[in-house]
């Protein structure tokens, strides 16, 4: 009797990461034994992705500094060059980096860190749920697909590998995920279980059942279990989770983002076989108080810029063979609202880290100056980029997919990457 994820989600409906026994998860033990083979994946490159859900306010964490436009637009919000409160960084002569990003600001110095401006979907929905779902699934407006991007990328790698080769840092399996090659989501590496979404009850009535069902048996169960468990128990001696000190000094925020980040970079230098990871933070959604140098903005992109920091200065030599790709549903509107905050808009901007990226650069259009009839409908920033344009380049340059299977991984765009990596 073996239980895979793929058979385990079939049988049981549920979004969950694990089927445990005796404490020790069995994809786990799958995973030591892969690890025990280095060629199975070693040298691979590795994509990490992190999602701002509630839509960040691009004009804001990458602020067109000189447009009188804009400070008309937000004379609360607006954060000027001049203003040596704000202790803004200066990108280009054009562009200034939010003072909450500030560690982030030497990766774009050293040539790291490019930023893609005016980025977004092509469908206008101001809808959250169906914003995400759009860009997870890289099909806008198409709501019946359901593979995401991600786990379509996994199927063009070409090859075998581990368990761990495609791992969500989150509570349940994101919609990114979704599809046929196989994915773990796992809140936390330190508490493996079973999750059943917005119902604890529901998971305590499930584990009760897979108790009897395993009584009956255990006899069959018992001896490769222990196998299992002894070579799953070898590999987290290894990654040591409890003892794990990030290296260089990098010191991680005490959040969760900060604690999904760490748990990234231990999977990566375990050389377990990860290529793909997925993780999220939430609270982008600024409709009152959004703040200039304080404010909901500002603490969620402190942590967001402590995060991305501490992760890469915590990758070390392994930095060579990842790059982190940061995305949102959608941006903010140009103009306050009477709450001192911003609605939904249109076009936003993502981040792209990466010793193979093109970085000290804002790529993409964002016009001279945010008049009203400069902007999409009158109100909002225009998208000039598909956000495809950028997932197909990093994807397809880091992890090496040709141009021509960008129609495989996102089914009906039939656009161009965006020239942003070396």
């Amino acid at each position: 009797m073996e239980w895979t994820r793929r058979a385990f989600m079939k049988g049981s409906g549920l979004a969950l990461f694990s089927a445990s026994f005796g404490g020790t998860p069995l994809f786990l033990s799958r995973a030591a034994d892969a690890a025990n083979n280095p060629l199975t994946h070693s040298k691979r490159k590795i994509l990490v992705t992190i999602f701002q859900r509630g839509a960040m306010d691009g004009l804001m964490a990458v602020t067109p500094f000189n447009d009188p436009a804009l400070a008309e637009a937000r004379p609360n919000l607006f954060m000027s060059l001049t203003d040596a409160e704000n202790k803004l960084t200066d990108l280009d002569g054009r562009f200034a980096l939010h003072p909450a990003f500030a560690e982030m600001a030497p990766l774009f110095k050293e040539g790291r860190l490019a930023i893609v401006h005016g980025v977004g979907s092509p469908n206008k929905t101001r809808s959250h749920f169906d914003a995400q779902d759009y860009m997870e699934t890289g099909t806008p407006a198409v709501k019946g697909t359901r593979s995401g991007w991600l786990n379509r990328a996994v199927g063009l790698l070409g090859h075998e590998g581990t368990p761990f080769r495609s791992v969500a840092l989150t509570k349940t399996l994101p919609r990114s995920f979704y599809g046929k090659a196989p994915s773990i989501a796992v809140n936390d590496l330190r508490a493996f279980g079973i999750q059943v979404p917005g119902n604890p009850q529901a998971a305590d009535d499930v584990e009760a059942g897979f108790e009897a069902m395993y009584a009956k048996s255990a006899k069959q169960l018992v001896q490769k279990v222990s196998n299992d468990s002894f070579e799953a128990i070898k590999m987290l001696e290894k990654i040591d989770l409890k003892n794990y000190k990030s290296g260089d000094g990098a010191k991680y925020p005490e959040s969760a983002l900060g604690r999904r980040l760490q748990q990234i970079a231990m999977l990566i230098k375990s050389d377990v076989g990860l290529e793909v990871a997925f993780t999220e933070t939430g609270g982008w959604d600024t409709h009152v108080q959004q703040g200039t140098t304080a404010g909901s903005f500002s603490q969620k992109a402190v942590d967001l810029s402590q995060a991305v920091s501490a992760f890469w200065t915590d990758l070390g030599t392994y930095q060579d063979d990842v790059v982190l790709l940061t995305m949102t549903e959608f941006g903010r509107t140009v103009h306050q609202n009477g709450s001192m905050g911003t609605d939904h808009g249109r076009g936003s901007c993502l981040f792209v880290l990466g010793n193979n990226v093109d970085g000290g650069n804002v790529y993409g259009n964002v016009p001279e100056k945010l008049e009203r009839d400069a902007l999409e409908d009158r109100r909002d920033l225009p998208v000039t980029t598909d956000f495809r344009s950028v997932f197909s380049e990093v994807a397809g340059k880091h992890l090496n997919f040709d141009a021509s299977q960008d129609s495989a991984l996102f089914p009906g765009w039939e656009g161009k990457r965006l020239k942003l990596m070396t």
